[in-house]
């Protein structure tokens, strides 16, 4: 018999924990961030350098971001690597996993309250291709948005993004193959599998009202891509949520997620692609 309110229990004990993580690490990257992007611009600016004879205007040149000391006081945080930063997404959010499945494992949730079932759907090849279709509708919306707001210097997950994009080969098959997949897997699998589909079964509430309920917790623990981010991480949410609704499975909606932020990724950091 499934004990649903231990379950809960689990569930919020790791939906806090995970908030609390995301809360802490904000100083880290906006810290981190701030000293990559100055490090950006001047590159950029000293690429303009010509080969042969010329000169820059020396007030061409970016001006520095100090901070004041009451700031550096207030908001001290180490400036991490992209593999630290990648390293600690993929421990994180693995614990984390492991503590879910733990909870699912000793409650006794069925599966197929979590949108895992015997239908095509959810185990097979449909799955995979329904997952695939809509995370590329998504992406294709979702990148030309990025462009878009790229160009206004507003783009809500630049800052992050380039601060997890690596560097080297080995560095991007880390990221595709280990830190993506762990990254929609937990997260679909805690908010789309137990704050929606689990709780709608185990407690007969509407799934649409904890869709948006679970779509705003999504958002708040995306708080390090800025004000913006958070607005368009919820609606991605809910748009996920939809999905995992109308389907009544996991494997599309944890397709849909890597799908969208792999090519976020490839297409924006690792190709270059700037539509406007």
């Amino acid at each position: 018999m499934t004990r649903w309110a231990a379950f809960a229990g689990f569930t919020l004990v790791v939906l806090a924990l995970l908030l609390l993580l995301a809360r802490a690490s904000q100083s880290v990257v906006t810290s981190t961030g701030t000293a990559a992007y100055v490090t950006r611009e001047e590159s950029r600016w000293l690429n303009r350098l010509p080969d042969g004879a010329g000169h820059l205007d020396i007030e061409d040149a970016p001006a520095p971001t100090r901070k004041t000391p009451a700031e550096s006081t207030l908001t001290p945080g180490p400036e991490l690597s992209t593999a630290a930063l990648l390293a600690n997404v993929a421990v994180s959010h693995g614990l984390f996993a492991l503590l879910l499945l733990a909870g699912i494992w000793l409650t006794d949730v069925p599966a197929a309250a979590l949108g895992i079932t015997e239908a095509a759907i959810s185990t097979g090849g449909l799955g995979v291709a329904v997952g695939v279709a809509l995370g590329v509708a998504i992406s294709f919306v979702n990148t030309l948005a990025a462009g878009l707001a790229e160009t206004f210097g507003a783009d809500p997950s630049e800052e992050l993004r380039e601060l997890l994009a690596p560097e080297t080969l080995a560095g991007w098959v880390g990221l595709l193959v280990v830190v993506l997949p762990l990254i929609a897997g937990f997260e679909e699998l805690l908010f789309r599998g137990a704050l929606v589909g689990a709780f709608a079964v185990g407690f007969g509430v509407s799934p649409w009202l904890l869709a948006v309920v679970s779509s705003v917790a999504f958002a708040a623990g995306h708080g390090a891509q800025g004000g913006l981010g958070v607005v368009v991480t919820g609606l991605l949410g809910f748009v996920l949520a939809t999905a995992f609704i109308l389907t009544n499975s996991l494997l599309v909606v944890v397709i849909a997620h890597y799908v969208v932020n792999a090519v976020e990724f490839v297409v924006i950091e690792g190709l270059g692609w700037e539509p406007f």
